[in-house]
């Protein structure tokens, strides 16, 4: 079809061939002038593929710009089955903008595009689909469907992707095709490609949302893959694994949860005793609880996302935030708040959408931006919807120790231009007083003050605000009342004057000479006032008549006219109903009686509660949550399951190599890794973790202890090789099994845990003392095999096993000379072996589960995730700082009727919550009677912050003293925690503040890892402070106890790889390393003390969180300094 005959008969004229010059419909402003394009359709009608080229270019160019290029169609689908492969791209890219506006015409050039299918080029293959897709007419379902089917097996994984992308459009466009295109889905699922990974979910997110099935068995590869993917295929993920986890993983703060709703029943228990109890018995019944342990694959989840929260992309770091808030545990979120406060630096519809974000989490969070509050601060150029976030946030962060300076912000607010923000400004003061009852005084005073000025919104606004606040002690400030009454003639703001009559209305008791005054100015401006004003004048009138009807009973009567014939029908229904309930007639009913219970009952003071406060049903980040209303196609959060889900449904069945028996069999029958198996994921992560979790499943009762740490290591390490080396390995230690029952069954205990032995330390040390007690020669036999691998083992891991040999030979000094036996016979054994063998043996860990600090990652994501340690491997026994440990006054005994309590920080880890700080309490009974029931109440702690209470002390006998341990999580904060010391006669008010030494818990690095760490916490979390050592600190001996006493640290061994007896001379300046975790969060502190010549020194604190940094810092120093 030649393109002049399609042009005419798509516009319905003659047969013959029109005239476009002459076209009555080519006039107009917008409309393209035909001869203008009969240039571009010569060039698209010549033989010469340039001028093809540049036509096709211009007409791109044309699209981009938002022309209209669709009377070319005819002209340009020609040219689809063009040879030129440049040519053909741009035709394709033409016909996907067009192809839906034509589909007549694209219809008869079909062919092409089935044909355009098999083309050997990846990108003509993806763009014929892409085109396809595009028509939208239902006729050409079926070879879409079978176009699909085939792209989704394609070689090319951009082909792939896009048959992703048109199975969303084809599900729309046929919603019966939904069964055939799940097939589809999840053939995808199981794609190894991170090209592929995000369009798949966010076709599965459009066409089968709820069939969790199809995600299970790719969970673990798609958490991998999670790094590698593209941008906005990370954000669809995130949010669909969200849900994942929420329906399959158990909620990692129930117990806190439960806990924390009881305490607030305690603290609010007004009138619902019912309730209350159930709560205190549900509370009583959380010791009985299960301890929480983290499924393996939800630590997965939250590891791997972690690296994101550095991304550029505002939207990936958005959606891990709202994961890690709605999935992990409450002590790790605190991650998110650095990645959100940097997001406040871009532009400003991205502030908006975090700001929104953040003030929902600042209401149950709050701790987690305490540290950041400046960065709320608002600043003049800020548009008026941010300014009026960051008050939301400003509010919602404030407490007692910040609320002077946040008061002082809001004063110099109030100053501003913009009335909006003023407005807000002054609401915002008035909920800190709410929340805040030491500062209701001053807020409220300020607040007065603000009637004096002259803008008339600041001092409308005010009023408002002073109303609510007056509801809580009406009684005491009667002053304000009569101030705020001599307003009336003078505001204007119709809200304003309604909050003043309602004041004057409802405490006219208070002020019983004024009000009575204020009624007959405002019966005389009846009529004129706004709607909202009269119903107030009405109501004082009422009020009025009730307590003091002797003075106003004419001017009710007198208001009550003009209100019965008001234009609006609301004040007429109003005056009429409290005519017959204040003023008894014979037809007035019983009601008439209960006149005065009714206008002067006591009202609840209102609660001034934050917009924000129910938000996060809704899942953050997505757009029901910014307008707080569902949108179209969302997805409700799903609750967490009461008891979790089969975890083994993720396990992915992986192929049996211990069926085979000889090296030569599994040598053939070995997969060949793919290049980069490890970093692209394309094969390791799933099927390492798959054996791992397989093995796993075989033995059961381990997992409780060992699952954390072989289960979410194994997706890290992602080589099929150490699935075949474990096989390898149980084959083994079985044999030894059979050989050391024969030989010796003395020692059944130390001979297994010899052969099933793990890359723990302590099975190391059962090992190193089997070794010593072996006798006979099949022992030394079976040893010699575990020292091989041990040895092996050493060889691949490098930097890792010199600092594990390091610290064994610290802890068993005794056993040197049984290791080197077997590592002669090793050496035997290995030359024994054939050559030939060797290609298969490869020297990966030979001992079952992964170590769990692994330095020496392989993989990208593991590098990444080499920041969080565990200090499992390197952990000797705690040594507490010399000289005695610091005691503090709780309660003195004149304050405590005789009772006297001490308490100190134990530096012992709090068995029950390793994330709580162990506060020893003593108590001492100093009265001649004995004292009863010694327990804690309502603990009024910061947000974040928990207590373990200690058990109660039923009787302490007079002149007798006990100890107790509680513990504490100060949420990585010096801010003190507060609750009462209760006797059975008595309650006294205590507090604990801890210092910032005693917030952490000692890490034990070697200095190689040290500076590592050290070398990720540059920049903004390292301080330095230059300092003079003081006369007393002469010594390497006195600087570290000057240290450790004052920080809870351990000391970080030199770099030396042999131990000597006798400490090596110390250089002419050393450098002292101390290293350690917080308690609550785990985050590194890492402290060096660099002496220099004379005494001057260099004091050097890492720590990612900043304000724990400079108090430690500051404490040192003080401590170096005396």
């Amino acid at each position: 079809m030649s393109a002049s005959s399609a042009f005419s008969d798509e516009k319905g004229g003659s047969s013959g061939e029109p005239e476009y010059g002459h076209d009555p419909a080519s006039g107009g402003i917008f409309s393209s002038d035909y001869k203008r394009h009969d240039d571009l359709k010569e060039m698209l009608d010549s033989n010469k593929d340039s001028l093809k080229l540049e036509a096709m270019k211009r007409i791109v160019a044309m699209i981009a710009r938002g022309k209209n290029a669709s009377d070319l169609f005819p002209a340009v689908v020609k040219n689809v089955a063009c040879k030129n492969i440049e040519v053909k791209k741009l035709v394709y890219v033409y016909l996907v903008r067009y192809a839906e506006e034509q589909q007549d015409l694209a219809l008869l050039s079909i062919s092409t595009f089935q044909r355009g299918l098999k083309d050997p080029n990846q990108l003509i293959r993806a763009s014929a689909l892409r085109v396809l897709s595009s028509i939208r007419v239902t006729i050409i379902v079926p070879i879409m469907m079978l176009a699909i089917k085939e792209a989704a097996s394609d070689m090319s994984p951009y082909v792939r992707k896009t048959a992703a992308h048109a199975i969303p459009k084809l599900h729309s466009l046929d919603p019966e095709q939904k069964d055939q295109l799940i097939e589809v889905i999840e053939k995808l699922l199981a794609d190894k490609t991170t090209l592929v990974a995000g369009s798949v979910v966010m076709a599965f997110e459009e066409v089968c949302p709820d069939r969790i099935d199809l995600i299970h068995k790719n969970y673990r590869k798609l958490c991998n893959l999670l790094i590698d993917v593209e941008e906005w295929g990370q954000v669809v993920i995130i949010n669909m694994l969200t849900r994942y986890a929420r329906t399959q993983f158990l909620n990692p703060n129930v117990n806190e949860s439960l806990l924390e709703e009881s305490g607030e029943r305690a603290f609010y228990a007004s009138d619902e005793d019912e309730e209350d109890e159930d709560k205190k018995a549900e509370a009583a019944a959380l010791p009985k609880r299960k301890p929480y342990v983290m499924d393996p694959d939800h630590r997965l989840l939250l590891r791997n996302t972690k690296p994101l929260l550095q991304s550029r992309n505002a939207a990936v770091v958005m959606a891990v935030a709202q994961l890690y808030f709605h999935l992990a545990p409450k002590a790790e979120v605190g991650v998110i708040a650095k990645a959100l406060v940097r997001l406040m630096r871009s532009h400003s519809e991205v502030q908006y959408v975090v700001l929104q974000n953040v003030a929902t989490m600042s209401i149950k969070r709050r701790g987690m931006f305490e540290p950041y509050l400046k960065s709320f601060y608002i600043r003049s150029t800020d548009p008026t919807q941010i300014k009026i976030l960051k008050l939301e946030v400003l509010t919602n962060l404030a407490n007692e120790t910040n609320i002077s300076t946040i008061l002082r912000e809001f004063q110099t607010y109030i100053k501003s231009m913009d009335k909006d923000f003023v407005a807000a400004s002054i609401q915002a003061i008035g909920r800190c007083a709410t929340n805040i009852g030491e500062v209701r005084d001053t807020c409220l005073n300020g607040l007065v003050q603000l009637l004096s000025n002259r803008d008339e919104l600041v001092v409308a606004e005010s009023v408002v605000v002073i109303k609510k606040l007056l509801q809580m002690q009406p009684e005491q400030h009667s002053d304000i009342i009569k101030h705020m009454a001599k307003l009336i003639d003078n505001i204007q703001v119709p809200m304003a004057r309604a909050s003043i009559l309602w004041l004057i209305g409802e405490y006219c008791e208070h002020v019983p000479k004024i009000s009575p005054d204020v009624l007959r100015k405002m019966a005389k401006t009846f009529t004129n006032e706004e709607d909202i004003v009269k119903l107030q004048i009405i109501n004082l009138a009422a009020k009025l008549y009730l307590t003091n009807s002797k003075q106003t009973k004419l001017l009710t009567q007198y208001v009550l006219n003009l209100a019965k014939y008001d234009q609006n029908y609301d004040i007429r229904d109003r005056a009429r109903f409290i005519r017959q309930l204040i003023v008894p007639t014979d037809k007035s009913g019983a009601l008439s009686k209960y006149a005065k219970k009714l206008f002067l009952a006591l009202k609840p003071a209102p609660v001034l509660e934050s917009p924000f406060k129910d938000r996060d049903h809704f899942q953050l980040g997505s757009l029901s949550h910014l307008l707080n209303a569902k949108a179209g196609g969302y997805q409700e959060l799903p609750d967490w399951p009461e008891s979790a889900p089969d975890p083994s449904v993720r396990n992915v069945e992986i192929p049996d190599w211990s069926k085979c028996t000889s090296r030569k069999d599994r040598k053939e029958k070995k997969v060949e890794k793919p290049f980069y198996s490890d970093s692209d994921g394309e094969s390791g992560p799933t099927e390492s973790a798959d054996s791992e979790s397989d093995s796993g499943s075989r033995s059961e009762s381990a997992s409780a202890s060992d699952e954390s740490a072989s289960g979410s290591e194994s997706e890290e390490s992602g080589e099929e090789t150490e699935s075949e080396e474990e096989e390898e390995d149980e084959e083994e230690e079985k044999k030894k099994k059979k050989r050391l029952d024969k030989t010796k069954a003395k020692k059944p205990v130390e001979e297994s845990a010899e052969s099933e032995q793990s890359s723990g330390t302590e099975d190391r040390k059962r090992g190193r003392k089997a070794v010593k007690n072996q006798k006979s020669a099949s022992e030394s036999e079976s040893e010699s095999e575990s020292s091989e691998s041990e040895e092996e083992e050493s060889e691949e891991s490098g930097e890792e096993s010199e600092s594990d040999t390091d610290i064994r030979k610290k802890k068993t000094p005794v056993s040197k000379q049984p290791p080197k036996q077997s590592k002669k016979e090793s050496k035997k054994e290995t030359q024994e072996m054939s050559l030939l063998d060797l290609d298969d043996f490869e020297p990966t860990t030979a001992t079952a589960p992964v170590t769990p600090v692994n330095f020496m990652s392989s993989s990208l994501v593991s590098d990444l995730e080499g920041l969080s340690l565990t200090d499992s491997i390197l952990a000797p026994t705690t040594i507490a700082p010399s000289g005695s440990i610091k005691m503090y006054e709780l309660l003195h005994r004149i304050k405590g009727e005789g009772l006297a309590v001490e308490y100190c920080f134990s530096r012992q880890p709090f068995s029950p919550d390793p994330n709580m700080v162990a506060v020893q309490i003593q108590f001492t009974n100093n009265t001649n009677s004995e004292t009863k029931n010694l327990h804690i109440e309502e603990p009024k702690l910061q947000s974040g912050m928990r207590i373990r209470e200690f058990s109660e002390i039923e009787v302490l006998a007079a002149g007798d003293s006990v100890t107790v341990v509680m513990g504490i999580d100060f949420c990585d904060s010096t801010q003190a925690a507060n609750f009462q010391l209760c006797t059975h006669t008595r309650k006294f008010f205590v507090t604990i503040q801890p210092p910032v030494g005693e917030l952490m818990t000692p890490a034990f690095l070697t200095e190689n890892d040290f500076r590592k760490e050290q070398g990720k916490l540059m920049g903004m979390n390292e301080i330095s402070e230059k300092l003079s050592l003081g006369e007393k600190c002469v010594n390497e001996h006195i600087i570290v106890e000057r240290v450790t006493a004052t920080a809870n640290l351990s000391r970080v061994p030199c770099g030396s790889d042999k131990e000597c007896s006798t400490p090596p001379p110390p250089p002419s300046a050393p450098v002292y390393r101390f290293a350690g975790k917080t308690v609550s969060s785990g985050c590194l502190v890492l402290v060096t003390v660099a002496t220099k010549e004379g005494v001057g020194a260099q004091l050097t604190v890492n720590c990612e969180k900043m304000v724990i940094g400079t108090m430690l810092v500051k404490d040192i120093l003080q401590a170096l300094s005396q």
